[in-house]
């Protein structure tokens, strides 16, 4: 299940959780937590749901399934994180992966400033991966991330948090893109090409995030979740489509 906002693009969000996840054999539920204004330039408004819509959502999705996995995204507003962490602290979402959206990469603040020390203080003791990028582990570790060395040290702040293992994605480099991943007791490195694209790809975050529930559920361990969404993002970056104004990866992935 994906608990995230809504993108009109399609290239991000719920909308693009939900084509991985179908793309990986698996039926994808949904919560919408926002409503969007985005396109491939970048995201322009959000609207946040209020927690009562929300909370009927997850209630009626939990009333009849039980989802293996479950993803969350944009979690806009601190009602809506304590609303999810409420209902995972059931049981109810499975395993939980968290992948913090915080700021867009155009700049755009997509949560409420005061959503970092909740997200860290309800969500994060519950999840069983969190996926930030090198901006966003700087947020939730309060350190600062200039070397491959401070990205381990932010992973495991992360675990420390309370986390169950943490994937510091490293898409932001200034090289070539390097993930580590640290499982509260052994550090995984998986190292990438960057590749070259006329202009950002819009929605690698989401894709890879959703990816790697994908595999969990489908009972990876987390370094092999991890390890298999990087390469299926770096196939779907090989294929980045240009429909509009800016870069997209492709409705139909790359083969498995």
């Amino acid at each position: 299940m994906t608990i995230a906002g809504s993108d009109p693009s399609g290239g991000a969000g719920i909308q693009s959780d939900l084509g991985v996840f179908s793309y990986l054999g698996l039926h994808g539920l949904s919560v919408i937590t926002a409503v969007t204004a985005q396109n491939t330039r970048g995201v322009q408004r959000v609207f946040p749901l209020g927690r009562d819509h929300v909370s009927a959502q997850l209630e009626s999705v939990a009333a009849d399934f039980r989802p293996a996995v479950s993803k969350t995204g944009m979690l806009p507003t601190v009602d809506i994180i304590e609303e999810v962490s409420q209902i995972s602290s059931r049981g109810q979402l499975g395993k939980l992966v968290i992948d913090p959206v915080l700021v867009s990469t155009s700049g755009v603040r997509l949560a409420a400033d005061e959503c970092t020390y909740y997200l860290m203080r309800n969500l994060l003791p519950q999840c069983s991966l969190v996926t930030p990028n090198l901006f966003e582990a700087e947020m939730l570790s309060g350190r600062s991330i200039r070397t491959e060395q401070d990205a381990m040290e932010a992973a495991r702040a992360l675990v420390g948090a309370g986390a169950g293992s943490a994937c510091v994605t490293g898409g932001h480099w200034p090289g070539n893109p390097v993930d580590f991943v640290f499982d509260g007791q052994i550090m995984h490195k998986f190292e990438g090409q960057r590749i070259s694209t006329a202009s950002p790809v819009h929605g690698t975050g989401c894709v890879f995030s959703s990816a790697a529930a994908a595999y969990l559920a489908r009972g990876f361990t987390v370094a092999a979740a991890v390890e298999n969404a990087k390469i299926l993002v770096e196939r779907a970056i090989n294929g980045a489509i240009s429909p509009a104004s800016g870069m997209m990866l492709p409705s139909l992935l790359p083969d498995k």
